[in-house]
């Protein structure tokens, strides 16, 4: 066994950072006599919910939802929206798609040209003209703006002229509800129908490309990759219909095996580690194996040998799992992973067995604070309730514009591009001075002074979102640690403990320390946004040229990345300090820091080896369902080949099953990884308050003490 003075030597020679603790007869524990923390910060925090809640509701008295559900005509009115005159014409109709292609559209964002609610795209051909010539005026009437004298337009030569290419089957497509031309390519051309040039009822021969310009613009998004997208999703949500319930009992399965992992490690820490340890290597080794026997089994099948750079990007995944190079990419990143594995535990060996100890000692105190395990379900809720009135506020705040409508003209008139009002524009001045003018229905805005501060309210939105979600997580992290740092000052565990270590727990951080939450949650969400702002200004400048700038943005998103790390972990351990003394959050910052940077050696070999040790425990949980859920999706488990569901891409359910075991384990661990972090500084806390003589015993278990060669003098005697 090695001490730990030699395992983990101490760097208080090498670090100046504060005094140790004092020896303090007084000191059982978590302090019960505190004070409040950070009023100021638990006032403005208590303000800024006030003036959350205000804003929600003044987004919800002004937005409105149906924007985002339904698309809006030339005159504002929504297609297909239930219990109106519309609700039978759900898509969106362009008379002239090609004017979409014109430069102003990226500034109005909105089409030059009047757009109607229909009940169906049209499936045909046709021109005003071409409709009383054929007897289909009622099919073209369906098409034009109500009230509309199409013998009067014949006489006068005015045509509303409908362009699409000709003669049938069907050559639109219904994407996200509005019509846009179905485009194919023949030979390597693009062509809508069989045609790549059309008449388009004006004398003008039209290319394939002017349409497919005008439908880019036309819309927020590209027809063509919204309807592959929407291909897509729609067979993802089809598997989903088909295989929810496996689904749902895949990850039952990775609960159940959670919670059976952690009561084992429980009664038998020891073991289990090094059970898990063999078994991460082994599932790791198996997955090598059956890497090389598909690539091996791929060998000689004709196209098997084609590069992922060739095959390019598919939207059905099992298509790379038919070529060589992608079990070859799976091996080797396997062996690396499986390398570094191996040669941290070789490296680590001694470093493990202290570990063990730790998470033993966790183990033992998670079986009297039982409880803590389904605390991280009052976490899952609350983060729940945050994303959800963030989420619906955003919506709101997004769709509360009023509809804008400017004049739109073919030729030159002064008035073109000005605001108007449809019910008094045919006797307004634009409509006198230019005849054919017409008043549109242009985008949503508005001139009030709540839409002129709305992208402030937006700001606001975002930026409380992350205020009040690291405000959960820190109310869990120190409701956590106050309940097992009880449970390490408790002389006699469990009656110096109190009756209910969680809710004690949980009524102290609420009633004395919801300022210091919310201050060190403040901290961390301000570091955020500014993230949130770099990814912004990144997504902007991605077409610039210029590599100064890029290199500047790539260097400032690392380093807010890191803060942003470092704070994270800075705040966990203040969260600890608080928990147990009830100081402010500078205060329990600086002493936590000091306090590490005291044992900086002894938080770089135990805390993280502990922390890679858990995580093994989560990768073996993920690695088990995974396997699982691969054979029985892909239909290899022999048996119950019967029962697999027919899916498009059997991928879609094991990835749901994989990301959903990790987060479950995840919720499981976090308890884990939480006690280890709280009793990690009690027990640096515990080795500079006592000496384990008589009057200063540690405080530390019999078997913490064995494993670190330390003992009581009461002990000894």
């Amino acid at each position: 066994m090695v001490p730990i003075e030699q395992a983990c030597p101490s760097s208080r020679a090498s670090f100046q950072s504060g005094e140790p603790r004092k020896y303090d007869p007084t000191f059982k524990g978590p302090i019960h006599n505190r004070g409040c923390t950070d009023i100021i910060c638990c006032i403005l925090f208590i303000l800024a919910l006030l003036g959350y809640f205000a804003v929600g509701i003044l987004a919800w008295s002004q937005g409105d939802p149906r924007k985002v559900i339904y698309p809006t005509d030339s005159r504002g009115q929504f297609c297909g929206q239930a219990g109106t005159p519309l609700e039978n014409k759900p898509n969106l109709f362009y008379f002239n798609i090609m004017k979409c292609a014109s430069p102003l559209v990226l500034l109005e964002f909105q089409c030059p040209t009047p757009q109607i609610c229909v009940e169906k795209c049209p499936d045909r051909f046709l021109t005003l003209l071409n409709a009383f010539k054929t007897a289909d005026l009622k099919y073209y009437k369906s098409y034009c703006k109500e009230g509309v004298d199409l013998s009067t337009l014949v006489s006068s030569n005015a045509l509303l002229h409908l362009t699409f290419p000709s003669p049938p089957p069907p050559r639109f497509l219904s994407v996200s509800r509005r019509c846009f031309p179905a485009f194919s390519k023949k030979n390597g051309v693009l062509v809508v129908g069989n045609q790549t040039t059309f008449d388009d009822g004006q004398g003008k021969i039209r290319n394939a490309k002017d349409l497919l310009e005008g439908a880019g613009n036309g819309s927020p998004w590209n027809a063509t990759i919204v309807r592959e997208a929407r291909q897509l999703a729609m067979k993802i949500f089809e598997d989903y219909t088909h295989s929810w319930y496996w689904i749902l009992i895949g990850l039952v399965i990775a609960m159940v095996i959670s919670l059976i992992f952690i009561i084992l490690l429980r009664f038998l820490a020891g073991i289990m580690v090094w059970v898990m340890i063999i078994l991460v290597i082994l599932v790791i080794g198996y997955g090598i194996f059956h890497c090389y026997m598909e690539y091996a089994s791929l060998k000689g099948t004709p196209g098997a040998n084609v590069t992922l750079q060739e095959l390019g990007l598919q939207a059905d995944f099992s298509v790379y799992l038919q070529i060589q190079q992608t079990w070859l990419a799976f091996m080797i990143i396997l062996c690396i992973v499986e390398v570094i594995i191996i040669l941290l535990l070789i490296f680590l060996r001694k470093r493990i067995l202290i570990a063990i100890a730790l998470i033993k000692e966790a183990s033992r105190a998670i079986g009297y604070v039982m409880s803590s395990l389904f605390y991280p379900l009052l976490t899952f809720i609350l983060l729940a309730l945050v994303i959800a009135y963030w989420a619906v506020t955003a919506i709101f705040l997004s769709t509360s514009n009023e509809p804008v409508y400017k004049v739109f003209n073919d030729t030159a008139c002064e008035y073109s591009r000005n605001t108007c009002k449809p019910e008094t524009f045919n006797t307004s001045a634009a409509k006198l001075a230019c005849p054919d003018a017409k008043c549109l229905f242009a985008f949503y805005g508005g001139e009030s002074p709540y839409h002129k501060y709305l992208i402030a309210f937006q700001f606001y939105n975002v930026f409380l979102f992350f205020w009040c979600a690291n405000f959960v997580t820190a109310l869990g992290q120190v409701t956590l640690a106050g309940a097992f740092a009880s449970y390490y000052w408790a002389s006699k565990k469990p009656d110096d403990m109190p009756a209910f270590p969680i809710f004690s727990s949980l009524g102290r951080a609420l009633r004395y320390h919801t300022g210091s939450m919310a201050f060190g949650s403040l901290i961390l969400a301000i570091v955020q946004v500014i993230r949130v702002l770099l990814e912004y200004v990144d997504y902007k400048l991605k077409g610039a040229q210029n590599r100064f700038a890029k290199f500047l943005l790539c260097c400032l998103k690392c380093c807010f990345w890191c803060l942003e790390k470092f704070i994270k972990f800075l705040n966990r351990n203040a969260y600890i300090m608080i928990a147990i003394y009830g100081k402010n959050f500078c205060t329990s910052a600086r002493d936590a820091f000091f306090l590490l940077m005291r044992n900086i050696i002894r938080v770089a070999v135990l805390d993280k080896v502990t922390d890679f040790l858990l995580f093994l425990g989560k990768l073996l949980i993920v690695a088990a369902v995974g396997i699982l859920s691969f054979f029985f999706f892909s239909g290899k488990m022999k048996g119950i080949e019967s029962t697999t569901p027919a899916l498009n891409y059997y991928w879609v359910p094991i990835v749901t099953v994989i990301i959903g075991s990790y987060l479950i384990a995840h919720g499981f661990f976090s308890v884990y990884a939480m006690c280890v972090d709280t009793l990690f500084l009690c027990f640096l806390e515990d080795l500079e308050r006592n000496d384990g003589s008589a009057e200063r015993p540690y405080m530390m278990p019999e078997n913490l003490l064995k494993v670190l060669e330390k003992k009581n003098a009461k002990t000894a005697e």
